[in-house]
């Protein structure tokens, strides 16, 4: 299951965007440090391929993908300082596969802080920075002590001794100019800007015609370093009070679509080059991640290690052609069922049924 971490300064809605996300129930407050806890939950990630196969094969269980979010204390400038609450709750979420920065747009007099995004996005990238720098200079002296008796060390050695001068610098590592081979053997020192990162800029009600106009100003400032999403957070979150039926009604009729999660969900999963692959039968229509580029042998794995270790061969279709056909008993019938072997690289949205011998 992948791990996101909620980044934002007090008040930027990163607790009601959690809270939406997952269900849960962490304090929210028009004021700063609501959340004094980390929090985790898991989202289940919508999705409309899925909801139809699962019609069409009259499944009695539909089981989404799912991604793990992570919501920690609001950071302040001057947190790696000491200010505010200070950057321990950064430890929380050392391991996350990326990083959400949640950046507030709306205004509101009710709540205080900055509406900037841009700005907020500057300290968020300078606490982190400074996080990142205290880190890496104590495992970049560990690291120098041991490879003074292990010279296998040395590329760990150069590759922290480059990330250390891109952070004195002010650099998150996402904008550094680090080869492929320093960055992998960074990956051991879970380093919080080495990670990918998602901006999600969080606007007002009032805002949501000028959407894209103010999630530009975000996208320029990361270039192409990191997605953007602009989201209404409070809408998400009143809404996700609702049961399903009324849930996409209300949302529908604000012009939210399908609602923050998908949206969310897709922009993390295109960040850390992930799709999904899908199963369908009576007794359950299930989604499946995996790493694209992945081939049909490791995809079975996802499902369990014995289809892996016995695979022979994969039938494969696409969702939107198998709904068309109405069933997989008449797109075995019409031989629109292509067979594929081990070297079969799966496709986001391909419907696999694996055959194998252990």
């Amino acid at each position: 299951m992948e791990k996101l971490g909620l980044v934002g300064l007090p008040n930027a809605g990163k607790s009601s965007l959690f809270n939406a996300l997952t269900g849960g129930a962490t304090p929210v407050a028009p004021h700063p440090f609501s959340t004094t806890e980390t929090s985790q939950g898991i989202a289940h990630v919508p999705d409309d391929r899925l909801d139809r196969l699962s019609v069409m094969s009259e499944s009695k269980k539909t089981v989404y993908a799912t991604a793990e979010f992570v919501d920690i204390a609001g950071l302040v400038a001057g947190a790696a300082g000491g200010e505010g609450m200070g950057n321990r709750f950064l430890a929380g979420i050392r391991e996350v596969d990326a990083l959400v920065l949640v950046l507030r747009a709306f205004a509101d007099e009710g709540v205080t802080g900055d509406t900037d995004p841009v700005d907020a996005l500057g300290i968020l990238e300078l606490e982190l920075v400074l996080a990142d720098a205290a880190s890496a200079e104590t495992q970049l002296s560990r690291r120098r002590r041991a490879a003074k008796g292990d010279k296998s060390l040395a590329g760990e050695v150069a590759a922290l001794d480059a990330a250390l001068a891109e952070l004195n610098d002010g650099t998150p590592l996402y904008r550094a100019q680090l080869s492929p081979e320093q960055r992998a053997a960074l990956r051991p020192f879970f380093l919080l800007t080495a990670k990918p990162i998602l901006a999600v800029v969080n606007i007002g009600e009032d805002q949501l015609a000028d959407a894209d106009a103010l999630a530009k100003p975000v996208a320029d400032a990361l270039g192409d370093t990191g997605e953007v999403v602009a989201v209404s957070v409070q809408l998400e979150s009143e809404a996700g009070g609702l049961d399903p039926s009324e849930r996409a009604e209300m949302l529908e009729g604000l012009g939210l679509g399908v609602g923050a999660l998908p949206r969310v969900s897709r922009a993390a999963y295109d960040l850390l080059g992930l799709h999904t692959f899908l199963t369908t039968g009576d007794k359950e229509s299930r989604a499946w991640t995996f790493r694209a580029g992945a081939k049909a042998p490791e995809c079975a794995g996802v499902i369990h290690t014995d289809l892996q270790r016995g695979f022979i061969r994969a039938e494969v279709i696409r969702w939107d052609e198998l709904l068309g056909l109405g069933s997989w008993q008449k797109a075995k019938e019409t031989g629109r069922l292509r067979v594929e072997g081990k070297d079969y690289v799966v496709q986001d949205g391909d419907v696999l049924e694996v055959r194998f011998n252990v």
